[in-house]
């Protein structure tokens, strides 16, 4: 009725596929470790969130007409690339004492940009939309008239487990937080080993091409 094949199969490669570490994945662990658990929660819940807008657009055909142009395609490319070597370069250049009591005095405010930031990766990062793509319609029956519900069910289903783990991520990376924090020598590098990361992360995105 709703046009899915194979659901088990998608379920348990969906599953698979996001254990599996990749920018998603760095970019919680760097807010986890270096600003606390509800940053990397809000940061998941924000990939999450432009996860779900790559699966409207990609359910509507828009990702395609950005996959299939080089110009598009760049675009987005680079302004994701800069916009994490922008949060890297804050990280490194960033000169506050991380301690548990500067987490605590974390405001809403800046849970909201760290969500907004979350959002804004995701959703810049063409190799997401790329995989919306390539792999969902695998699932769906090629002779449904309508694609769209099933792309938006199978697009769905793959944010609900991937979000169960990047905040199970999240928490338990958290823990690494709170016994650096407690050690100022090495909690002074926290930041600016993070801030590469970002950096790191921004010149892959970078790198990315459109195979």
């Amino acid at each position: 009725m709703t046009g899915i094949i194979h659901f088990e199969t998608f379920l348990l490669t969906g599953i698979l596929l996001n254990l599996t570490p990749g920018n998603d994945t760095i970019f919680i662990l760097t807010r986890s470790i270096s600003q606390g658990k509800k940053a990397g929660i809000v940061s998941a819940l924000g990939i999450g969130t432009g996860s779900i807008i790559h699966t409207v657009l990609a359910a509507y055909g828009i990702s395609i007409i950005i996959a299939k142009s080089i110009l598009l395609f760049t675009i987005v490319k680079y302004a994701g690339a800069v916009y994490l070597l922008y949060m890297g370069y804050n990280m490194l250049t960033d000169k506050r004492p991380l301690t548990t009591s500067t987490i605590a005095e974390t405001k809403t405010t800046d849970y909201y940009k760290i969500y907004r930031s979350g959002i804004i990766t995701n959703v810049l990062n063409p190799k997401v939309a790329l995989f919306f793509i390539a792999f969902l319609p695998q699932f769906i029956d090629p002779t449904v008239q309508n694609t769209i519900l099933p792309f938006l069910i199978l697009g769905i289903t793959f944010i609900t487990t991937g979000t169960i783990w990047c905040l199970v991520l999240a928490t338990f990376s958290s823990v690494i937080f709170t016994k650096l924090a407690g050690n100022k020598k090495v909690a002074s590098y926290i930041n600016k080993i993070c801030g590469v990361s970002l950096i790191g992360l921004g010149i892959k995105v970078a790198l990315t091409d459109r195979r």
